[in-house]
């Protein structure tokens, strides 16, 4: 059995969905790529993947596999891509994910400079507001806003992001500035319905102790841009992180109130799997994100 080959029929599947579909990448039958399957399921003593007619998962042992697998094939890709060549340009695919708006706002443009600078690399960006399983989804690279949990990714520190308070002045006009947090529980405010608890209750800190301040309103939402243009209409008081309103408040449709309460910023990481060697382009794009990111203001 040739083993690479097995490894990437096993890989395919998982990242096509199907055997007809892996079939059809590899230019093989699809009694062919069952075969393989089987074979390597086989030699090494486990199943990888349980399959039914509707639906295909991953065991634990396929899990696992499956990780070692990108990585054994990255690296023999890797390898002879370097065979023969005289330089060290960075070169092959990457596939990373964001935020949807922080991507949308700073990651898409830093990676089409990036691109621009390195023109044998080609990037997939997947923006989501939701934590995708780097192994299953096949994932290089994600860039992660908030507090990392404990987990076997490898984080590289970018910076950190304000969480900031903000009205219209319009609405401003009508209730006030707010002197303290406590008065928002008397105050409309936007309902964000994306991020746990922020729906009900908002962070604050004072006197180097977080609390924590009820907050209601008529309108609710689970999308960003959705929220701050209810927040810009004055409908209520927001509470976002600062590069979701950095625009609006420069153009003064939005102004931060409350900036003596924050709560501490959250930190920003590049992550990705652990137990694996970091290919050249992989380094690249982070040093390259490090550097940028920062230079586009995208932490104010």
């Amino acid at each position: 059995m040739d083993r690479l080959a097995a490894m990437r029929t096993f890989v395919e599947i998982v990242d096509r969905g199907s055997l007809t579909a892996a079939a059809e990448a590899l230019d093989l039958s699809q009694p062919a790529v069952v075969r393989k399957l089987a074979a390597l399921e086989k030699h090494l003593g486990a199943m990888l993947l349980r399959r039914t007619t509707r639906r295909m998962s991953l065991t634990p042992e396929g899990r696992e596999f499956l990780e070692r697998s990108r990585q054994i094939l990255a690296d023999v890709d890797e390898a002879e891509r370097a065979v023969g060549q005289d330089d060290n340009e960075p070169r092959g695919d990457i596939r990373i994910t964001a935020p949807l708006e922080f991507g949308r706002l700073h990651l898409a443009p830093a990676i089409t400079s990036f691109l621009w600078r390195f023109d044998r690399v080609r990037i997939d960006l997947l923006l989501l507001d939701r934590n995708v399983d780097l192994v299953d989804e096949g994932i290089d690279l994600a860039l992660r806003i908030g507090p990392l949990p404990d987990s076997s990714l490898i984080a590289v520190p970018v910076s950190e992001v304000r969480r900031v308070t903000v009205a219209s002045p319009a609405l401003l006009q009508r209730t006030g500035i707010p002197q303290h947090p406590k008065t928002l529980s008397n105050l409309p405010c936007i309902r964000q319905q994306n991020i746990p608890g922020s729906e009900t209750a908002w962070p604050f800190r004072e006197d180097s102790k977080d609390f924590v301040v009820p907050v209601d309103g008529r309108f609710g939402c689970n999308q960003i841009a959705a929220a701050t243009s209810a927040c810009v209409n004055g409908m209520g008081f927001g509470q976002f992180l600062s590069y979701q309103t950095q625009e609006l408040v420069k153009k003064g449709e939005l102004q931060i109130v409350l900036q003596d309460y924050e709560p501490l910023p959250w930190p920003v990481n590049l992550v990705y799997p652990g137990g694996r060697l970091v290919s050249s382009r992989q380094r690249a794009l982070i040093a390259w994100l490090r550097d940028a990111l920062p230079q586009r203001g995208a932490f104010a």
